[in-house]
């Protein structure tokens, strides 16, 4: 038969809020409690995959290049690169990340833009007609 504690155990707090952060108070001694950062959670994008012709969201990416692709997808704005004629156009029917219908000329929100040139996405300092007529740093897409 087990029997009950008496109550003179460590005690343990919980704290209370909207969940913005760590509840956790610092201590001293051998019991002491690490804090932990909060961490922001993942930004995805939507991005184009040149070996494709598809966009998928972007899990993870930097230098221009999309490192780990997942699932098909259409960037918020429905401005997506044509790899047929190397300009960014309108998409008026995306299915599974891929345009089925193309509208008229368009630049992405963010100006970062695909080079066929080397594949990787820059900021575009002069855009013209769906396309980037001089490519600057890279960006992430």
């Amino acid at each position: 038969m087990k029997k009950s504690g008496d109550g003179s155990g460590p005690k343990v707090t919980h704290g209370t809020g909207s969940g913005g952060g760590s509840a956790a108070s610092p201590g001293t001694g051998s019991a002491a409690i690490a804090v932990v950062p909060d961490v922001g959670c993942l930004v995805t994008s939507c991005v184009y995959h040149a070996g494709t012709g598809t966009y998928f969201t972007c899990l993870a990416g930097g230098a221009g290049a999309c490192f780990h692709f997942g699932a098909p997808c259409t960037p918020s704005d429905s401005c997506m690169f044509d790899g047929a004629d190397k300009t960014y156009k309108q998409c008026a029917r995306p299915v599974e990340g891929v345009c089925q219908q193309w509208g008229t000329a368009c630049a992405p929100a963010k100006g970062c833009m695909f080079s066929p040139a080397d594949g990787l996405h820059h900021t575009c300092e002069e855009i013209a007609a769906g396309t980037c007529k001089r490519f600057g740093a890279l960006c992430s897409p």
